[in-house]
This record gives structure tokens, sequence and C-alpha cells, in this order.
């Protein structure tokens, strides 16, 4: 096996450091399991590498389209099918071509669950449902502080660990700029290590990572989610096995069926959407901007400048994110991912933002969730609906605005949250863009009621892009 470690990969953008950590542990842990059987060379590009290499190669298909085209421009390289993912790239074509219009994960979970046989009964879905999607979205407990779980599974530090740590400062010393504090590493950089998070998972947390996934506890920035996302991106992995893994904790184990299907959906419904859409879209697709987004992401939320930022929300999941590398898919979603909806950031600069900053970021997994989802700049080829919303969303699935500055409830004034008018303004901004359609219609309605919407408008946009 020849693995490459490119050291002009790192200088291209500021990754975070965590991140850059977890990937070289990997690599190199995974030679030192290989021993004699890897060729592991520390070059300056994946270039410089492959001049040393004389015979024919293989090479998984890659998870990027410069990725691809770098490989398929070389001689003697033959391209295998991807890993790491359940529906095949063809399927999803075939599937895709069938729909002729707008594609929809709810539409596309529903053909993957038939189609791999997982959570059926027969020609039924287990418990009678598809979605148990209603039960999942539960608030925090009343009064709690943190999720009544077994803390995850921490790696332990080695030597290798130690050589990247005195590398990647070194590389700091020589000019090379990472985002991000150091900090222990949090996520399995070998294959042993997944496997004994997942195991953990599935006994430990499963039960309650179903009702409580999409709710936010400010000293729990782990909640009961099982953190494995970087270890399927690495290849660490399968999510095959954490699938039925699932699947047997709720047929043995008795774990409720509305947490095993919600790690499901998370796996083989969003996960693989996501990729088989990153190249089912033409290339251009991570361009789009249709709400025409044209500021800059400010340095402040570029850098994870949490100490900057008073608003509770926005300060504590940018300093979760400077801090471990990883928040999980609400904070992205509806703290970072909204603000930067309500601010009109580049879409693209946000994918490049989530992409550098987080353990488990990619531009496969980045380029759809970002421009389709959290941005909205397709205007709904894969969403129904811009993920919008004020400080009343954030106050109901969080603990973040009990003794925050703004107060969720107001739109004008000092204590007027950023979140909240910046919804409101965002809105204003753009109801003639976004297509009309029954699950905005409400929103908008609320919008032509507001007496106040220009002083709104007005007062965001003295705010800017200033830390809020």
């Amino acid at each position: 096996m020849l693995l490459i470690e490119s050291k002009a990969v790192f200088r291209r953008r500021a990754f975070h450091r965590q991140k850059a950590h977890l990937i070289l542990s990997a690599l190199r842990h995974r030679a030192a399991e290989l021993g004699d059987q890897a060729a592991y060379l520390r070059t300056e590009t994946y270039r410089d590498g492959l001049r040393e290499v004389r015979e024919p190669l293989e090479v998984c298909h890659p998870t990027s389209r410069a990725a691809l085209r770098f490989v398929q421009g070389l001689d003697q390289v033959t391209v295998l099918p991807p890993r790491g993912f359940v529906t095949s790239l063809d399927d999803f074509a075939e599937w895709a071509d069938a729909k002729r219009g707008a594609l929809r994960m709810e539409a596309f979970y529903r053909f993957t669950r038939e189609h791999h046989q997982v959570l059926v009964d027969g020609d039924e879905p287990a418990g009678g449902r598809r979605s148990l999607d209603p039960a999942n979205r539960e608030p925090p407990p009343k009064g709690a502080t943190r999720l009544d779980v077994p803390p995850p599974p921490m790696p332990k530090e080695d030597d290798i660990d130690a050589e990247v740590r005195a590398d990647l400062d070194q590389w700091e010393r020589q000019g090379i700029r990472f985002v991000g504090r150091d900090g222990p590493r949090r996520f399995p950089a070998t294959t042993k290590e997944a496997k004994a998070r997942l195991r953990h998972f599935l006994k430990h947390r499963l039960a309650m990572f179903g009702p409580y996934e999409d709710a936010m506890l400010a000293e729990d920035p782990w909640m009961a989610h099982s953190l494995r996302s970087s270890s399927f991106n690495l290849g660490l992995l399968d999510p095959v096995e954490a699938v039925r893994g699932a699947e047997r904790a709720y047929r043995r184990d008795g774990a409720p069926l509305a947490s095993v299907e919600g790690f499901v959906r998370q796996v083989i419904g969003w996960r693989d959407f996501i990729w088989n859409l990153y190249w089912y879209f033409e290339p251009g697709y991570q361009a789009s901007n249709e709400l025409s987004a044209r500021r800059s992401v400010p340095a402040w939320f570029r850098d994870l400048d949490a100490d900057a930022v008073r608003a509770h929300c926005l300060s504590d999941v940018l300093a979760d994110l400077r801090d471990h590398g990883w928040v999980h898919h609400i904070p992205r979603l509806m703290v970072l991912g909204n603000y930067a909806l309500h601010r009109g950031w580049r879409p693209a600069e946000m994918v490049d933002f989530f992409h550098r900053s987080f353990v488990d970021g990619y531009v496969w997994v980045m380029t759809v969730n970002v421009v389709g989802m959290s941005q909205y700049a397709d205007l709904g080829r894969m969403s129904t609906k811009p993920y919008v919303s004020g400080g009343a969303y954030l106050n109901r699935m969080s603990d973040y605005c009990g003794g925050c500055r703004y107060d969720p409830k107001a739109r004008l004034g000092e204590r007027a949250c950023p979140y909240t008018a910046g919804c409101w303004a965002f809105l204003a901004r753009n109801r003639d863009r976004i297509p009309a359609n029954a699950r905005m219609a409400r929103t908008i309605a609320q919008l032509d009621r507001l007496p106040d919407v220009d002083e709104v408008v007005a007062q965001e946009k003295r705010r800017g892009d200033t830390a809020p």
C-alpha cells in the first residue's frame, strides 16, 4: 500500500490544528499497522511522491472532483469504485433520474432502506413506520446541564501522536498556519479505536441519542452523539457495520426503535444522500449563489474567535469548535450556518470554513450540506425550505438563552437577539427570491404582519458583520 503525506495540502488553507493532527495520526498509525506492506512517503506534494513509484497503481475513487481529475490524469493508475458508502453512485443515479425533479432525502431514505433491507420486516418497515423523526426532536431535559449518559471513550495518545504534534509545532514555526487550539486527540485514528467507540455508543448512548439528537446544552458538547463521522470519512469504520450494529441493538437488546431509526437515517440516509448528490449534481453546483449572498466571512468567525462574541449560543459553539474541531449537526446548521445565512455571507466561503474547521469536514461533505441545505443557495434543489430561524428555536432547543445579554423575543433595541432580528431581516431581504411553498407560507404571513420590519432591516444592516 502506498501512503503519501503531502505537506503542501496544509500550506494551501488553514486547517484546524486538531484536524491536521487526526489525519496525520491516522495515516501514520495505518503505516505502522501495515509494516513492510506499506510504502510511506513524506513529500511536499502528491506528485513528488508518485515520482518515486514506478509500478502500476490502483486507487479508490477519490472524495473530491479535484482529486479525481488528478488521479485520472496519471499514467498507470486504475480508479476503483468508492469505498465507505452504502448506496453506489450508479444506483443513486438510476433512482435520481427516475425522480425527474427536486431530490429529497426522505424519498431517498425510503428507497435505500428497502434496497438494502435495513429495519424492515417482510414488506413493511420495522414498527410500521419508516420515519420516527418526530420522536427525535425533544428539547434538552428541563434543568439539566448534561445528558445522563456515560461520556464517549477518548483515545489514548501514543508515540505516533507525540511525533505528529512535534511535527505540527515545527510546521507552525516554518509558517504553516492552523486555526483552533491544539489538544488531546479526541477522535479515533485506528480501526480498533473506531470500533471501540461504536460498541460503547450502541451499548451506552444510543438510547438517549434519538430523543435529544437535535438538543444543545452549553456544558455538554457531545450530548449522546456517536462521534463516529470522522471515522467513516477516514475509512476506519464501515457504515454498514455501524447500521447493522444499531439494528441488532434494536432486535436483540431492546434499544428504542426511534433512536435506532434516527441513527440509521443519519448514516444510510443523510450521509449517503449528500455523498451521491455531490457527484450527481453538475460540477458548477458548488458555485451556486441564488440568493446573491456577497459578503465575505469576517475574520472573527473564520478564525474561531469566540471571545469576540457576546451572544451566548454563537460564542459557545465557536469555542467548542475552536477547542474540539467538532460540534454536532444542530449547532452547525442552526447556530453557525443560520447566522451566516442571515448575514448574506458567500456560500463558497462557508463551504471552505466548514471544510477547514471540522475534523470530519471534506469537500464532498460540505458542498451540498452548506450550499444546498445550510445556505439555501440552490433555491431548493435538495431541500424544501431555507433552514432559517430566530431566537425562539434556539431558546426551545438549548439552554443558551438564559443569562444571555440578548433576548430571543426582542427584535429591536440593545437587547435585540441577532438571530431573531437577523431572521426577519433575511426574510424581508429575500422574500421575492425564495420560492413560495406551503412550508414557508406561515412564516411569510408573520413577516407581513410585522409593524417594524423596516426598522429591523435597518438595525441589522448597521450591525453588519461585527461580532454580536
